[in-house]
């Protein structure tokens, strides 16, 4: 799994911390790893983006970014208001598979979800995935809603053929309610893909050796974890 794209079913739902514990963990076990960020918006050239706080906190990873738009919209929208040129997908895979030669692991995460527009002509990070042929991990929330955006966004990689690697709750509650509970067994299901982890809420606030410590205990064996999706299950169901 050289590249490993990071897509959600929303914005704000924890792609980037949970970008930061795949990177983490893959560092913990030994691999080189590059973040690449096909397009950042709603930042100031001078501001820290979304692969500056992978590196803050996962560690001593290869940071690129293709975009940078000023304006927090779709890349595609803030392309054009900015009069700027949009990120294709053809360009994200090209710097992801150039990244791929030289480390173990390429992460790429996109912006909001699965079928935000890059450019005028609809490209997506979806598009991007495919010409890689390079799985998705889909970050969803915990609660109540999550099931349907899931189902959704699942059934579009089965349409065009993109695997999808599996699911982590990007921010699991402290005090989960019961949807969240039931979500546990409910998200693999809709998704026909396996539950691969689960991010503490609030743990892109921990320092960043916590972090780094911490993070293989919330992903599966096939992020380099070494959390358990059955045993989660049966603690959180009770």
């Amino acid at each position: 799994m050289p590249v490993l794209v990071i897509s959600g079913t929303g914005t704000e739902i924890g792609k980037t911390v949970t970008t930061a514990a795949v990177a983490a963990a893959a560092l913990a076990a030994g691999r080189s790893v590059a973040v690449l960020k096909a397009a950042q918006t709603g930042l100031r050239p001078d501001e820290r983006g979304d692969a500056d706080e992978v590196a803050r906190l996962a560690g001593a990873v290869t940071t690129a970014e293709l975009a940078r738009y000023p304006e927090p919209l779709a890349p595609g929208t803030a392309a054009r208001r900015a009069g700027m040129p949009p990120v294709r997908p053809h360009e994200v895979a090209e710097a992801a598979a150039k990244l791929a030669t030289e480390h173990d692991l390429v992460l790429v995460e996109g912006a909001g979800g699965l079928l935000v527009r890059f450019d005028p002509e609809g490209g997506t990070l979806a598009d991007a995935a495919a010409l890689l042929g390079a799985p998705v991990l889909l970050v969803a929330p915990a609660g109540l809603g999550t099931l349907n955006s899931t189902e959704l966004t699942a059934r579009e990689l089965r349409r065009r053929k993109v695997e999808l690697a599996g699911v982590v709750i990007g921010s699991w509650p402290g005090s989960p309610d019961l949807a969240s509970r039931c979500n546990v067994a409910d998200l693999p299901e809709v998704a026909d893909a396996p539950l691969l982890g689960a991010i503490p809420a609030g743990a892109g606030t921990l320092a960043p050796a916590g972090f780094r410590a911490a993070a293989p205990g919330w992903l599966a064996a096939r992020l380099d974890g070494n959390w358990d999706a059955g045993a989660f299950r049966d603690r959180e169901a009770r």
